[in-house]
């Protein structure tokens, strides 16, 4: 059943009148009321009309686009290719559509906000990027959201993200674990059987798979994992200059270093200089993404190359209604080994 205006007065305990000055912003209203109406429009997840409020049932013109990070090439590579596929006519009466990147630093509860703002203003179209947060509330929480974009005519597209059943939503999901293995295999090809790892933040499911596909290369290979091998940190260069010094301080006899994202593994190469280390003769290093700066890196950083560009042009593309879906509303986007210099042989 539509939640009415009428609604959220009742359980405001206020005038509708009231209401709408609060949702209008038009009028002042007393701080402690307009905390109560608001309030009370989050928890009947109130949609307010825009300007097409004779088209109840009908989308905007917008389209969202969530980010982590857009300072991280990860998250600003793929935003930019599905804006390149969400502009041009196509709006209604053939206008321009306007997208919106809604930068969440990470926070789960600026996440659902934005998905609230984006259903609110009828969306056409809503992008999320990037790993899903693990946690059970959120993800409950979140579900629900995405079913109500679904339900009002908004197309959802998951890029970079692991699916969310029962939700309609279409996911393109990097294939995190795959890739994960198959770099931690090419370093014990090459001889390594002492590797540290750094990884990202615990909840994020990028992190958890990335790992795990790493896990699962040692294990195939009879390597058992010392718990000091694998240090948790940010998606940032700092952290993985940390965590680095934190692993040759729990072990100094490291051969090699896998990191969580090529910017950590930036951080990694500067604290293995600093510590008076060469790479890789003394220590191999090896990132993940592939990242524009990757190949200008001294030496040149051996990753996993995702497409970003591409998956982001064709999330972009499916938002749109310009391209079918994969079979199953699921398609799985594989990566590249990228064998450069900062791998090599294990030091003697």
């Amino acid at each position: 059943m539509t939640v009415t205006l009428a609604d959220v007065a009742a359980r405001a305990q206020v005038s509708p009148a009231t209401v709408s000055r609060v949702l209008n912003g038009n009028y002042p209203v007393a701080a402690s009321t307009r905390e109560r109406v608001l309030r009370a429009v989050d928890e009947l997840d109130y949609v307010l009309n825009g300007p097409a409020s004779a088209l109840a049932a009908a989308t905007s013109d917008l389209v969202g686009i969530l980010v982590n990070d857009i300072a991280d090439p990860f998250f600003g590579i793929m935003a930019s290719a599905i804006q390149s596929e969400i502009g041009g006519p196509g709006g209604r009466a053939g206008g321009e559509r306007l997208a919106v990147v809604c930068n969440t630093g990470g926070s789960p509860e600026r996440e659902l906000t934005y998905v609230t703002l984006l259903q609110r203003q009828r969306a056409a179209a809503v992008v999320l990027t990037g790993g899903a947060i693990e946690n059970a509330a959120h993800t409950a929480a979140m579900s629900a959201k995405l079913r109500k974009l679904q339900e009002a005519g908004t197309r959802v597209v998951l890029c970079g993200r692991p699916p969310a059943p029962d939700t309609g939503a279409i996911a393109l999901t990097f294939d995190n674990r795959g890739g994960g293995r198959e770099l931690t295999e090419h370093l014990i090809g090459l001889g390594h059987r002492r590797l540290g790892y750094i990884a990202g933040p615990e909840e994020r499911t990028t992190t958890r798979h990335r790992l795990e596909g790493h896990r699962a290369a040692l294990d195939a290979h009879g390597i058992k994992e010392d718990p000091r091998w694998t240090v948790w940190g940010r998606y940032d260069r700092q952290s993985g200059y940390e965590a680095t010094l934190e692993l040759l301080r729990r072990d100094p006899s490291l051969t090699a270093v896998v990191a969580a994202n090529d910017s950590v593994a930036l951080g990694a190469c500067a604290a293995l200089r600093d510590s008076g280390l060469r790479i890789p003769e003394d220590v191999s290093v090896a990132g993940f993404d592939d990242l524009p700066f990757s190949v200008d890196a001294m030496p040149s950083l051996t990753t996993v190359r995702l497409p970003l560009a591409e998956a982001g042009a064709r999330a972009g593309r499916i938002a749109m209604g310009r391209e079918e879906p994969p079979p199953g509303g699921i398609a799985t986007v594989r990566g590249e080994l990228m064998v450069r210099g900062s791998s090599g042989g294990p030091r003697e």
